[in-house]
């Protein structure tokens, strides 16, 4: 049992009047605690309500409705029209993290850049080139060197990504966007139609798709081609809402929720589906979206009765010329086809050429960039590629046999004998470029292309008749 206050078990004898006055003071000091705490605890309230509602106000100053834009011209920015916000340096709005940064290494085998997507609080810096990831807390300092282009081996300045240690390090934003940033370079092989589409746009295309226009293109060495923007704005538009921003000018620090660093390159002028980011997408839905943005009237091949297909001659202006141009054009009248011949010399706007091309069923021509244009042509058409005499056909075929069934198109090729090409009446039966095409192969790249890159050809039109009548039979299926 426990004792009273009064009870007396081996202990002195105490008065209990002291006790009670004792509780009666604990009473009132527990009391007035009780008090304190309850005004202190409906002050942090009001506090924490207060500094909640303030942060609620910031978000919503920083997230603005959809549509709802600043237009804002800037130094190196061309047509900025975005969500952009002139804030003091603050707390991204992001997970509590470190955010991340994920990048590839140069394939050096395929002849191909690497790559970076930074992810969390990301910050461009157009004067260094660089772009830093900004830690929540102390994070250990990596840093990347990336190619803006494709291919390795061009000039182009390389851009710097960081991994910072601390936010100590970070630059201050001096401009901060909500949607996400794709940095790519313009140089390398632009100025050759071919590399323009499978080094810059279909990869651009991969990148950007999955954001529905809610991205910024930050574009690096403008100046090498200023023209390119100007050709292709139509494309660049129809994959971002925003103007082109030019790193290369661009006076301002840049805050962004994610940037791509460089563009992926997986299958030339193709897409592999499964590595499409943020979703499948194939090549046939790249020239679908070129299609709707040049607003190309046909999606299809369609054989209306009593009307010829038409074949598109592709008449190179220098070297790999069709010899016989006028004898290959009635070979092609005679399986059926109505033929026009051009040389397609981008003297036009990129739009025009296009409905040019779309307006057509084949597209025949020696092995070049010009054959890029079946990117133009309605799914179910032709494409025949004349490869020229000396074993390049692996190559021909890597650059146009696949990427051409990838759009939905048939492809065909012929190829050059020896006695159809310019170097036997240059060269002689026993010159190697004839005899032994594998040695020059051996001796590199810059000996193939000008062996077997600088011909011209003569079409056996008799030899090349069989290959015409598939192109034919193919069409009138559909």
């Amino acid at each position: 049992m426990g004792m009273s206050c009064c009870e007396e078990r081996e202990r002195p004898r105490k008065s209990c009047a002291p006790v009670h006055a004792n509780a009666g003071f604990a009473a009132g000091v527990l009391f007035a605690l009780l008090v304190y705490f309850l005004v202190r605890q409906q002050t942090s309230i009001s506090a924490a309500t207060t500094a909640a509602l303030a942060q609620w106000s910031t978000v919503k100053q920083l997230i603005r409705a959809p549509g709802e834009t600043q237009l804002i011209k800037a130094p190196g920015e061309i047509l900025v029209t975005s969500d952009v916000h002139r804030v003091a340096d603050k707390q991204p709005i992001q997970d509590t993290d470190n955010g991340k940064v994920v990048c590839t290494t140069e394939d050096h085998s395929r002849g191909l850049s690497g790559t970076c997507e930074v992810e969390g609080d990301v910050r461009t810096n157009g004067t260094a080139l660089s772009v830093s990831l900004v830690p929540v807390s102390w994070s250990e300092r990596h840093e990347w060197m990336i190619s803006p282009y494709t291919r390795i081996g061009q000039s182009l300045r390389a851009v710097t990504v960081m991994q910072l240690q601390d936010r100590a390090a970070a630059p201050s934003c001096t401009l901060t966007h909500t949607m996400p940033a794709i940095m790519f370079g313009i140089g390398g092989y632009v100025g050759n139609y071919w590399h323009e589409y499978a080094d810059i746009l279909v990869p651009l295309f991969v990148a950007a798709r999955r954001y529905h226009g809610e991205v910024t293109f930050l574009v690096s060495n403008i100046q090498h081609m200023p023209r390119w923007l100007v050709k292709y704005r139509a494309l660049l538009q129809g994959l971002s809402k925003y103007g082109v921003v030019d790193m290369d000018r661009d006076a301002y620090v840049r805050c962004f929720p994610r940037v791509s660093v460089g563009l992926r390159l997986d299958k030339d002028l193709s897409i592999v589906p499964e590595l499409v980011p943020g979703g499948r997408l194939a090549m046939a839905d790249f020239t679908r979206f070129v299609r709707e943005t040049y607003a190309l009237p046909r999606g299809a091949v369609t054989m209306e009765p009593y009307k010829k297909p038409r074949l598109l001659l592709i008449q190179r202006v220098t070297s790999r010329q069709f010899l016989n141009e006028p004898e290959i054009a009635r070979a092609a009248e005679a399986a059926g086809f109505e033929v026009a011949v051009t040389d397609l010399r981008h003297n036009g706007s990129e739009v025009e050429q296009a409905r040019v091309v779309n307006s057509f069923d084949v597209v025949l021509g020696v092995h070049g960039a010009g054959l890029t244009n079946a990117v133009h042509l309605p799914p179910g058409g032709v494409l025949i590629q004349v490869v020229p005499y000396g074993k390049i056909e692996p190559m021909a075929r890597l650059d146009f046999s696949e990427p051409a069934t990838d759009m939905g198109l048939k492809y065909l090729d012929y190829s050059v004998s020896a006695e159809e090409s310019s170097l036997l009446e240059k060269l002689g039966p026993e010159h190697p470029a004839i005899k032994d095409p594998d040695s020059i192969h051996r001796s590199g790249w810059t000996t193939v292309y000008e062996s077997y890159l600088m011909q011209s050809v003569r079409i056996n039109t008799t030899r090349f008749a069989p290959t015409l009548e598939q192109a034919f039979n193919h069409l009138r299926k559909h």
